[in-house]
């Protein structure tokens, strides 16, 4: 048996290497592997049993008088040589021993040279400062490469990791505090992923890191003479003294080189500086041109590879448009026609996740639809986002110029904007076709483009000729800060529980709230002083009260019915009224009455014909009020109502408050309910008819569960506010009439009479002299300075895009459209909207499906937002990004400085090493697999790296099936296998037939899991873990006419594999696509407009062979857990088939082939009906119908397996028996703690299983007990 020697110091990390090795070697980790598990001796071996003294530890013996190895890289490789090639064969190896050769040369001495003096263990030959910047230049190529990168060599841990993280434990354990670990965030990530992996933890038990009680993250980087710089500004220093010791090597080169040689020698040390990690597309291709896919693979996947030049060729070909492949849309097609388009994002935005998961449902419906050979069009558009792009550009006039758009004037200010909207506002095109969105750009709208201004003028001309716009004046939503009106989408709800001071615009301390004043009106004409008391949350409000309401059936109040009280500051006295709408158990049971500011005192005024008197101007300062509150701002104003009704002695107190306060998520500003003119839609009969299509069919909303809420809505509508006090959007074309005539009295605001509308102030003038029958040059108009809400224009796009209410091709060819895709949390605010006003205007419905996707959330379930640090940009899991570089997305954000460091807490939990580079495939690929959760998505991109990892499976798989196909294979010109197909061959395409079943039935029902998941499990598990590896010895074999037919089936899964994933991964399925041979030269230039995969051309279900292999499969699962159990994952043992009848004999003797390659297994042998099996084998059940012997004698220890396997059935029976004395105590239900109670009720629910694997046991101690006779 073989010794290691090793040091017993727990901080030797040479030894430690070597025993991390020897774990992994144990475990059989790849081909290649070592024997058994060696002897560990914590001590030098003795000199009586070496040829020569070992200069230093490990030491390994391999047995007396045999090899002798010593140091941490040769044992190590010795004892894990799967640990020296991963999957990437020679050119892996070589990587790998590049890494090792500089953890020994570099790493180690930098890191000791650094740590042992910080910790007195070493006097340092060098100044402490110089020691800490060579351990930061000795990081700096590992940060780099392992920006890319999960692990220095691979998709696993290697010799290489384990080089650098034993050579990195002492920095780690005693050096690096959390600031530096931040500054090197890759390295970090990477150091905590490797010693989390079992075979280190075995080992290192528990890493602790530095938790930073000396401040040497100050000192930590180059050398330099101030000891007081920061950790940035070293880490920077050291880059610069890199590249200059760099430049003068250089220098002295090219001193002694002649010049054309100076010239040869630039170009590599140019090349040099680029990380030979980093695989990129570096072929020149000019944009539009289609990619150079003649070279060799790369060895692994890389997004930045795979994703480069493709989406300029597809869009340069115009293989997102409809007419592509047809003369016109217009063309007949008996495929059909599909047509979406985009909720259009706001011009100012940028990609967040729930762009990406829109952009991810929509795409991938649309490849499918336009590879079905469908008439497909995705139509692309932005909205201009009045409030949001005119703060936006207002804030830059203000920084850039030092004005405001008032001082500008309007029309200057609209130029404004455009040239804003010219240089920024196509960020979020770009972002989508990095999305890899398939949108056919040339048809790209923007709302306020002339062909969509002309359709919501129009729009508003008829819906106001016929009544269904009109004016008045009602209470709305009101920003002070912005001067306008704001919907209902754009108000954020604070919820507080009680007394919370919040900062307000406009006011420099902050603002109470969250607290209920009550004070008291004397009733008018009492003799008896009484008094009626009231409370409200907003005392400011009372000085617009008009009336006093209690309920009808309150027995306090009865006698004053009739009677009033006095406000205290005006001279009007306030009726007291009888109203259901009180509440008695709230309060005293009274209520104030404010009709101008409150919604419910709205309408209580309206039911008793009270006045409104509206006490604030748009500015939120009080007006109609006397002094001292006349002037005053509503939040000063309410101090000193406060301070005058205590004055007064009508304070009554205060107390804490439960309340929501309506905030603008624009300005921060609190909501204020005004009273002001408006334009309002009449929303009744148009919510009845969007209503009914939902009831009769001809609407489908998707999922179900939303059509509940859709009636309810539209049940209970109200008529809709469209007028927002604005100049960037679509000026409200109604014109105020002032008529020059004495006989026609002047008009007021309200009085709809005196508005007119028109296409334009000529057609207005001509309406409005017919209407008042007087001659056009008595007329005078005014427009209305207001701009129409920017849900008004969405709520058309589905036809205003196209053309309407001009006739179009593109109007009577893709209207109605056939899908609206989008989220559930604008189910009302666009898509109600988009249906009432397509039935009102055009008479049919704007599309005939509805999909709602879920909100994406963080992984804890968090609704997303700044201030918790958990808003992905979608391109950061793209690209993947740094912790220091998320951090720097805060402090440029608009979150306020206060909940900046909150931020970063959160940012810290959940992205400790920043967010890997994921990949767009994946994380469209990751995005779709997560909607079946319901209403939200907990979205962690954990999950969606392990999509990247899937990709890297494609890339691999795909690589080997070329290598097996060979430079001259030839597909069949059909997807019919030609020749006698093997059993295997037969399973696998049934099981493809399957995917494809499942892929198209859950693109129709809108079921994204269904289709991934089918598709995963096709690659991964049928494809790369079966059918491949039975695939081996087939090509290698001497059977020519089986290798064919086998590379033919190989072909058929790529080919139709790959086109099944094409909707879902765009990228890598085109990049693998194109390095295969076509089966016919007038074959489509792209999958993207490649066929689609059918039942019908793919109808290979094979139910027999699928059974078959299923029985290989499970006697190979089987086999590996025998293996596993028994310790023999380096052995291929000899493997024996008991079966029940003769069928099941001719089925395993069938599979023995493909047993014996997926379960590693010797002799794989059927025996005959009722002979026994050999002696010495473990048993198992395959099936009722199979049992596997494995043959294990000969191959283990029988009396050390005996030993091993007594103690532990020893300890499992001694813990049953312990859980069951203690619960068995009569006061155990007392005196145990619950949650003590609730862990050993799930530790009895695990008995059963305990008491299943004690079987197990007994079987194995019977079997080695025989062994040992």
């Amino acid at each position: 048996m073989s010794i290691l020697y090793v040091s017993p110091h727990p901080d030797a990390f040479p030894s430690l290497r070597a025993l991390i090795a020897a774990r992994y070697g144990e475990a059989g980790e790849g081909p290649g592997s070592g024997g058994a598990h060696p002897r560990i001796c914590l001590q030098p071996p003795p000199t009586s049993r070496t040829p020569f003294p070992p200069p230093r530890l490990p030491a390994l013996e391999q047995g007396p008088g045999e090899l002798w190895v010593w140091g941490a890289t040769a044992v190590a490789q010795l004892l894990w040589p799967a640990g020296l090639g991963g999957p990437g064969g020679c050119r892996a190896a070589v990587l790998v021993q590049q890494w090792v050769s500089y953890s020994d040369t570099e790493l180690i001495p930098a890191a000791c040279g650094a740590t042992l003096p910080a910790l007195g263990l070493q006097s340092s030959a060098q100044d402490p400062q110089a020691a800490l910047g060579a351990l930061g230049r000795s990081l700096s190529p590992l940060e780099e490469w392992l920006r890319l990168h999960t692990y220095l060599a691979g998709e696993a841990p290697t010799l290489a990791d384990l080089a650098a993280v034993t050579a990195l434990l002492l920095p780690f354990r005693y050096l690096l505090d959390p600031s530096a670990r931040r500054i090197w965030g890759n390295v970090t990530r990477w150091f905590i992923t490797c010693v989390q992996q079992p075979e280190f933890r075995a080992v290192l038990g528990e890493v602790v890191l530095y938790s930073g009680a000396r401040p040497l993250s100050q000192q930590l980087g180059p050398e330099v003479p101030a000891p007081l710089k920061s950790a940035a500004q070293l880490k920077k220093e050291a880059k610069k003294r890199e590249k200059l010791e760099k430049f003068q090597q250089k220098q002295k080169i090219q001193q002694q080189q002649p010049p054309l040689a100076e010239q040869k020698k630039t170009k590599p040390e140019k090349r040099g500086k680029r990380d030979p990690g980093i695989i990129t597309y570096d072929l020149p291709t000019p944009p539009g041109e289609k990619k150079d896919v003649s070279g060799i693979m790369p060895d692994s996947y890389s997004p930045q590879y795979v994703e480069a030049a493709w989406y300029p060729w597809w869009e340069q070909q115009g293989f997102f448009k409809p007419e592509y492949g047809r003369s016109s849309v217009s063309a007949p097609n008996p495929r059909g026609i599909f047509m979406m388009c985009i909720p259009p994002p706001n011009v100012t935005g940028s990609l967040h996740l729930g762009h990406a998961l829109t952009n991810a449902i929509q795409d991938s419906l649309t490849r499918w639809h336009r590879m079905r050979g469908e008439t497909t069009l995705w139509n692309p558009g932005c909205d201009h986002a009045g409030i949001a792009t005119q703060v936006v550009v207002e804030k830059k006039l203000w920084r850039e110029q030092g004005l405001s758009r008032h001082q500008l004037g309007r029309e200057a200010f609209l130029q404004e904007v455009w040239k804003w909207k010219e240089e920024k506002g196509d960020r979020i095109y770009h972002q989508l076709r990095k999305l890899g969105s398939s949108l056919d750009w040339n048809r790209a709208c923007f709302t306020m483009d002339s062909k969509l201004s002309v359709a919501v003028t129009e729009a508003f001309v008829r819906l106001h000729e016929e009544g269904v716009i009109y004016r008045s004046t009602r209470l709305v939503n009101w920003s002070c800060t912005l001067n306008s009106a704001i919907s209902d989408i754009e108000v954020d709800k604070k919820e507080l529980t009680g007394r919370t001071l919040l900062s307000v615009p406009g006011y420099e301390e902050k603002v109470e709230f969250g607290v209920l004043v009550s004070f008291a009106y004397k009733v008018q004409g009492s003799d008896s002083d009484e008094e009626v008391v009231v409370a409200t949350t907003r005392i400011e409000t009372m000085l617009g009260d008009v009336a006093v309401a209690v309920h009808p059936k309150d027995p306090r109040y009865q006698h004053l019915k009739g009677k009033s009280v006095i406000n205290p500051f005006l001279s009007r006295s306030l009726p007291i009224v009888f109203d259901d709408f009180v509440d008695m158990e709230f309060g005293t049971g009274a209520v104030k009455i404010t009709p101008a500011h409150d919604q419910n005192d709205y309408e209580v005024g309206q039911r008793h014909g009270l006045e409104a008197v509206s006490i604030m101007d748009s500015r939120g300062s009080l007006v109609n009020v006397p002094p001292p509150f006349l002037g005053l701002p509503r939040f000063e104003a309410r101090k000193v109502v406060l301070a005058a009704l205590k004055e007064q002695g009508l304070f009554r107190g205060m107390e804490d408050n439960p309340m929501v306060v309506p905030l603008c998520n624009r300005s921060k500003d609190v909501v204020e309910p005004l009273l002001r003119p408006q334009w309002y839609v009449r929303c009744g009969e148009m919510a009845q008819a969007a209503s009914a299509a939902v009831t009769r069919g001809d609407l489908c909303i998707l999922p179900e569960a939303h059509q509940r809420t859709w009636h309810a809505w539209m049940d209970n509508i109200r008529d809709w506010c469209i007028s927002r006090q604005l100049w960037w959007g679509h000026r409200i074309p109604a014109y105020f009439i002032t008529v020059s005539d004495p006989a026609v009295p002047p008009g007021e605001d309200p009085d709809g009479r005196y508005w007119v509308s028109g296409r334009s102030e000529a057609e207005a003038r001509e309406k409005a002299a017919k209407e008042f029958r007087v001659s056009p040059d008595k007329i005078s108009l005014q427009q209305d300075e207001d701009v129409l809400d920017t849900w008004f224009s969405s709520g058309l796009f589905p036809f205003s895009i196209l053309g309407w209410p001009n006739q179009s091709e593109d109007l009577s060819v893709f209207y109605p459209g056939t899908l609206l895709e989008t989220g559930h949390d604008i189910l009302f605010f666009w898509v109600a909207r988009m249906v009432m006003l397509g039935l009102k205007l055009t008479g049919r419905l704007p599309f005939r499906e509805v999909y709602l996707h879920a909100i994406v959330r963080d992984a804890h379930g968090r609704k997303m937002s700044k201030s918790l640090g958990n808003v992905i940009d979608p391109l950061d899991v793209v690209h993947g990004v740094s912790l220091q570089g998320l951090h720097e997305q805060l402090l440029n954000s608009n979150l306020d400085p206060s909940e900046v460091e909150k931020a970063k807490e959160g940012q810290k939990a959940d992205f400790p090493a920043g967010i890997p580079e994921c990949g767009t495939d994946a994380l469209r690929f990751g995005l779709c697999a997560y909607t079946s959760q319901g209403r939200d998505i907990n979205l962690d991109v954990n999950r969606i790296l392990g999509y990247r990892h899937f990709c890297n499976k494609l890339w691999n798989a795909t690589k080997f099936a070329l290598r097996g196909l060979g430079k001259g294979f030839v597909p069949s010109p059909t997807s019919e296998p030609a020749g006698h197909k093997s059993l295997v061959d037969r399973w696998i395409l049934s099981r493809l037939t399957e995917a494809v079943r499942l892929s198209n039935q859950g693109f129709q029902a809108y079921d994204f899991p269904a289709v991934t998941t089918a598709q995963y499990s096709f690659w991964l598990y049928e494809l790369c873990d079966v059918y491949l590896e039975c695939l081996k010895p087939v090509l290698n074999g001497v059977d020519q006419v089986a290798a064919e037919c086998a590379r033919q089936t190989l072909y058929t899964c790529l080919d139709v594999g790959l086109r099944l994933l094409s909707p879902f991964m765009p990228f890598v399925t085109e990049e693998l696509f194109q390095r295969l041979p076509r089966r016919i030269p007038q074959a489509p230039p792209s999958l993207c407009i490649t066929p689609y995969p059918e039942p019908l051309e793919c109808s290979w279900k094979d139910p027999e062979a699928e059974a078959t292999i299923e029985l290989a499969l499970s006697i190979t699962r089987v086999v590996r857990s025998l293996r596993a159990d028994y310790n023999l994952t380096r052995i291929r043992p000899d493997c024996f088939l008991e079966v029940a009848d003769e069928a099941t004999g001719a089925m395993a003797s069938a599979v023995s082939g493909y047993v014996q390659a997926l379960a590693s297994a010797g002799v794989v042998a059927v025996l005959a009906l009722g002979a026994p099996a050999p002696q010495g084998c473990a048993v198992a059940l395959a099936s009722d119908c199979c049992s596997v012997h494995l043959q294990l004698q000969g191959l283990v220890d029988p009396a050390r397996e005996l030993g091993k396997l007594q103690a532990k059935r020893g300890e499992a029976q001694r813990q049953a028996q312990r859980l069951r004395e203690r619960r068995a105590v009569s006061d155990y239900p007392v005196k145990v703690p619950m949650e003590v109670q609730e862990a050993d009720k799930v530790k009895v629910c695990g008995l059963q299983q305990t008491e299943a694997e004690l079987r197990k046991v007994d079987e194995a101690i019977t079997l080695f007990q025989t062994m040992l006779l």
